[in-house]
């Protein structure tokens, strides 16, 4: 059997994409998950992400990271949009289904405006932050995030027992200016560094923008450029949540299962 898989990636954050509109692709099967997000024996990804129908959204998108597991991811969600506007279920404007609930997205080109979930509050930590934007995130501001033992300290992070059984990923943040920050993160199903995470730069600006009174805020990482922008409420509460960046298909191909 073969399967016609679609590469994409937003500021590095990298996908296999399967149209699975007809639901041939065993989702139960997470051994074939992990090899095609293999970067020896298989396609190689930090996740993978199937479209499929849904009678009461455009479409649903249903995501793995590389080791199987699932959450919601940003970036995954705006490559998601994006690949669904390529294969003409949706235009300019989107509403679909992701594991968290629902989202809406906006396509202008090869930038993404993707509206997260609500974000209940932001909890203190030992010195650092802690908050959900859809998957865990555990905040650490440094000063030379280029320099830090980000896979060292992410991994002692992710798997302390604070955190257990589910763990946490972890985002290294520098200022850079009054609205600007440096993320680096560390990924907890793909167990390393990735170049980029969606709901980790949201999670970082909205811990920075509420601390310095700014509601959008730049995010640089090692794959590119996103934004940040969002409404901060009486309560403690966030909402209005837009992550915002590119998405672009990098290649397309077939391999055998």
């Amino acid at each position: 059997m073969e399967l016609t898989f679609y590469k994409y990636q937003g500021t590095g954050n990298d996908f296999v994409m399967i149209d699975d509109r007809a639901e041939s692709f065993d989702l139960s099967n997470l051994d074939l998950v992990r090899t095609l997000c293999d970067r020896k024996f298989g396609i190689g990804a930090d996740g993978l992400i199937a479209i499929r129908n849904h009678p009461d959204f455009d479409f649903e998108m249903i995501y793995f990271n590389a080791d199987g597991s699932q959450s919601m991811c940003g970036n995954g969600a705006r490559c998601a949009v994006a690949f669904s506007h390529f294969l003409g279920i949706v235009k300019e404007k989107t509403r679909f289904l992701a594991i968290d609930g629902p989202h809406e997205a906006i396509i202008s080109g090869e930038q993404v405006e993707l509206l997260m979930g609500d974000v209940q509050g932001i909890e203190a930590k030992s010195g650092d932050f802690f908050l959900n934007t859809g998957s865990p995130h555990h905040i650490r501001f440094v000063e030379k995030a280029e320099g830090y033992p980000v896979f060292e300290e992410g991994k002692s992070i992710r798997y302390d027992s604070v955190y257990a059984p589910g763990g946490t990923n972890v985002n290294f943040v520098q200022p850079m200016a009054e609205d600007e920050v440096f993320v680096r993160t560390y990924e907890r199903g793909v167990e390393n560094e990735t170049l980029s995470c969606g709901t980790g730069v949201t999670a970082a600006a909205i811990v920075y923008g509420a601390q310095h009174q700014q509601n959008q805020v730049k995010i640089n990482t090692l794959g590119g450029k996103l934004s940040v922008k969002f409404q901060s409420n009486p309560d403690g509460s966030f909402s209005k949540i837009w992550l915002i960046g590119p998405a672009e298909q990098v290649f397309s191909g077939k391999i055998k299962l």
